[in-house]
C-alpha cells in the first residue's frame, strides 16, 4: 500500500541550518515529516538508522562530503537520495548519479521543486496497483515487494534504477526516449545537458548478473533512447 507523503519522514543533511530551517517549514506544511542533519557523518548514522523514507543530501558537508556519505550509505542502504549540488559543477552531478543517487537538484531552488522531486520518488518507491508483478523472459519485477530478479539472482536497485527497469519492461522491444524515461520514472522533464538517465542505465546495466548477457539487454538506440530486448534462453 502506497505511505501517505505526511507518513514520510525526510533527512535533510546539510549544514546551511538557516538554509535547512527554511526547508523544514516548507516541507512539514506540504505534508513531510522532517529532521535535519548538520554533518556528513551525523548524517550517515542517520540515514542508517532505518528511521527514515528519503535523504536529501548536501554535497558540501564538514567531517565527510556527501559523495563519501553516499558511498558509504549504498554499501548498505538503497534508500532514495536526492543529492544538492553547485549550479553548473556537471561533475559532481554525475559523481553523485553513478554512486547512486536518485536524483539531484542545483543550489539555488524553489523548495516546491523540492518537494514535487520528492513526492515523485515516493510515487515510485510504492507499490503499483496495477501490473504489479512484470516478466520478461529471464526478468521478474514484483512491484508490491519492490524487488526484481534475472534468472533467479535479486538485484539491488535504487529508486531510480528499480523505476527505470519498470518503464523499459513494460514496453520491452520498444524504443523509449529518454526524455519518457525522465518524465515517467523519475517525475520530471529532462533538461538540456542532462545525462541522468544515461547514468542511471550504465549503472543498472552493470548490476545484471554475467549469466543475464545476451539474454536481458538494454540497448541504447543512437538519438532515440533506449530499449529493453530479450532473447529465449
Amino acid at each position: 500500500m502506497m505511505l501517505e507523503m505526511s507518513s514520510q519522514h525526510v533527512l535533510i543533511v546539510d549544514d546551511d541550518r538557516e538554509l535547512s530551517e527554511m526547508l523544514r517549514d516548507y516541507l512539514v506544511s506540504d505534508g513531510w515529516q522532517v529532521t535535519a542533519a548538520y554533518s556528513g557523518q551525523s548524517g550517515l548514522e542517520q540515514a542508517l538508522s532505518g528511521d527514515y523514507h528519503l535523504v536529501v543530501l548536501d554535497i558540501m558537508l564538514p567531517e565527510m562530503n556527501g559523495l563519501e556519505v553516499l558511498r558509504q550509505l549504498r554499501s548498505k542502504s538503497q534508500i532514495p537520495v536526492i543529492m544538492l549540488t553547485a549550479r553548473g559543477d556537471e561533475t559532481d552531478r554525475i559523481v553523485g548519479l553513478e554512486l547512486g543517487a536518485d536524483d539531484y537538484l542545483p543550489k539555488p531552488f524553489n523548495p516546491r521543486e523540492l518537494s514535487a522531486r520528492l513526492r515523485a520518488i515516493g510515487r515510485r518507491t510504492a507499490s503499483k496497483a496495477h501490473s504489479s508483478r512484470i516478466q520478461v523472459g529471464g526478468l521478474v519485477i514484483d512491484h508490491e515487494r519492490r524487488e526484481s530478479s534475472i534468472s533467479g539472482c535479486a538485484l539491488d536497485l535504487t529508486a531510480a534504477e528499480f523505476a527505470l527497469l519498470s518503464v523499459l519492461a513494460e514496453h520491452h522491444g520498444q524504443v523509449v526516449s529518454k526524455d519518457e524515461l525522465a518524465r515517467i520514472a523519475l517525475g520530471r522533464e529532462l533538461q538540456a545537458m542532462d545525462r541522468s538517465i544515461d547514468t542511471h542505465i550504465s549503472r543498472l546495466r552493470g548490476k545484471f548478473p554475467p549469466s543475464a548477457d545476451g539474454l536481458i539487454e538494454i540497448q541504447a538506440v543512437r538519438g532515440r533512447g533506449y530499449v529493453l530486448t530479450t532473447v529465449a534462453g
